[in-house]
């Protein structure tokens, strides 16, 4: 049996010791997706903001790097979800958003590094136990029966879609609360890995994100091959952006 893997890493640098400026980059890699955001922000607000798709399910998804500018000028939040408020998700590229969010939360909180390693093991019978790691150290672990958290407490009864981002916020801290809903994103998306996606030939116009959108869908063309299998080498995730994040070349 295998899983989906998924690794997120942000790294803050500030612009000097006495500056209140500095930069984020910030990459994530999974079975379907390689991205990279970076950041600029002078303290009070992002200045400037990149993406880059390496590696992606649809043609079009690296045209998503435009309306994640809608961010920029954005004051800083040490809650990543605040983004939300500055865009429309769904006609955002979801996993180019959460990034996004993620290092503008790493500005706003001048946190230097943070690592996210996150496995879903294929379902039986509708059946799985998500877990997530933090820098190195185990955090969270669900058990999870189709769309319901199961247990452990708190999170017995919390439904997987609809309810928890408010739960989380109100129930626990900022820090786990941005790490129970990078788990959710994950249970989710893990479905992908029971469908054979390279027998699309486009996107699906459901509106759900921007290469979604019916105006876009036909036009992003799937990209056959891009889904990789991690299950038995989750090492080699976000590797190849070691020294980019460390703001290499």
């Amino acid at each position: 049996m295998g899983s989906f893997n998924r690794c997120i890493v942000i790294v803050h640098r500030p612009e000097s010791p006495e500056g209140a400026g500095g930069r984020v980059r910030a990459a994530l890699e999974d079975d379907f997706h390689h991205f990279r955001v970076e950041l600029g922000h002078d303290g009070d607000q992002v200045l400037r903001l990149d993406a880059l798709a390496l590696r992606h399910p649809y043609s079009l998804c690296p045209s998503a790097a435009e309306p994640l500018q809608q961010l920029v000028g954005m004051a800083l939040d040490g809650l990543a979800g605040a983004i939300s408020h500055r865009t429309e998700a769904r006609l955002q590229c979801t996993h180019l958003l959460d990034l996004a969010g993620l290092a503008i939360a790493a500005a706003a909180q001048r946190r230097a590094r943070r690592r996210y390693d996150i496995a879903v093991p294929d379902r039986i019978d509708g059946m799985t136990r998500p877990r997530l790691d933090r820098d190195g150290e185990p955090l969270l672990q669900w058990q999870l029966h189709d769309a319901m958290i199961t247990g452990p407490e708190p999170f017995s009864g919390v439904p997987l879609h609809q309810g928890l981002a408010r739960w989380a916020l109100q129930t626990l801290s900022a820090d786990d609360a941005e790490a129970a809903l990078a788990l959710r994103r994950c249970a989710m998306i893990s479905l992908g890995r029971a469908k054979d996606l390279d027998a699309q030939r486009h996107a699906v116009a459901t509106g759900h994100c921007h290469v979604q959108q019916p105006q876009r869908a036909a036009l992003a063309l799937r990209v056959v091959g891009s889904t990789h299998d991690f299950s038995a080498r989750t090492g080699e995730l976000c590797a190849a952006d070691a020294g980019w994040l460390d703001f290499g070349v």
